[in-house]
């Protein structure tokens, strides 16, 4: 055994390491920089150091969203697991459990009826963290219920995106949801309600082409990354290399395919006078 073994071995048997529990700190994913996890929740999930926007979880945004965070979580719709008995390298229903226990949700957009400055709105969530926030069966018929919702309480419909796409596992059904959601903000609209779109990192695929880019009005995070194919898919299909900063929020908001880009800290206030502008009534 070496001289510099033998001093370790006899320090660690005399210092008594202190632990420090894996939450208290954050690995920023802008800036790389380590942020006491405290400090990041009270900047609302926003990088002090870089100012980047990071992934957060329905009832986070819910609970900053809504006056005093107090909201009503409306029930998730029940629908086939497993239409088609898909597996890959796992089987589906083993990938549902194991998305279910890791994010404590039933699946990747829940919604909730809440008021934001005293106007009554419904706002659905989609979770990242939910295997990438894929659009199935789930999702659409989520959309579907938070749209009648809506129309019911005669307010505004929310939605916060964040999704790689449509769920692979579910074929053909996955893509029929685009269409659903499309008849459902015409629902919305025919009923003379606002429909709201927050962008947020990332919202991609089947997601950006339908309802994702279909609001009355358009607002995403900053550096939030917006598009359909993979920018590399793009490069590769076309032979060109893409713009700086191609596919994020500031970039399609210079070109005009995004309203607005509003910083986390800003959008509940933003939202309100959205809402009010668009019509939303006050609360009960």
């Amino acid at each position: 055994m070496s001289w510099l073994s033998s001093v370790r071995n006899a320090l660690s048997r005399v210092v008594t390491t202190k632990e420090t529990p894996d939450h208290l700190w954050h690995k920023c994913k802008g800036c790389g920089q380590m942020v006491f996890t405290k400090e990041l929740e009270e900047n609302l999930w926003v990088c002090p150091k870089c100012d980047h926007h990071e992934r957060i979880g329905p009832k986070r945004r819910f609970a900053q969203l809504f006056d005093e965070g107090m909201f009503e979580l409306i029930a998730a719709p029940k629908v086939a697991e497993d239409p088609l008995r898909f597996r890959d390298s796992k089987r589906y229903s083993d990938r549902i459990k194991a998305a279910r226990t890791a994010t404590g949700e039933p699946d990747a957009l829940l919604n909730a009826r809440g008021s934001i400055h005293a106007r009554t709105a419904i706002v659905g969530v989609q979770d990242f963290a939910f295997m990438g926030g894929s659009m199935g069966q789930a999702v659409g018929e989520a959309f579907v219920r938070g749209v009648e919702a809506a129309i019911a309480d005669r307010c505004p419909y929310i939605i916060v995106t964040a999704a790689g796409g449509a769920r692979m596992q579910e074929g053909i059904l996955s893509l029929m949801q685009m269409p659903r959601a499309t008849v459902a903000i015409q629902m919305l609209h025919d009923a003379g309600l606002p429909y709201v779109v927050v962008l947020t990192d990332p919202t991609t695929g089947g997601v950006t082409a339908s309802y994702a880019m279909l609001g009355d009005v358009q607002i995403a995070e900053p550096g939030a990354l917006i598009g359909f194919a993979g920018a590399r898919v793009i490069e590769n299909t076309i032979r060109e290399k893409l713009p700086e900063g191609f596919q994020r929020a500031e970039y399609l908001l210079e070109h005009g395919m995004i309203d607005m880009v509003v910083h986390r800290r800003d959008l509940r206030d933003r939202l309100a006078s959205t809402i009010a502008y668009l019509g939303g009534a006050k609360a009960a």
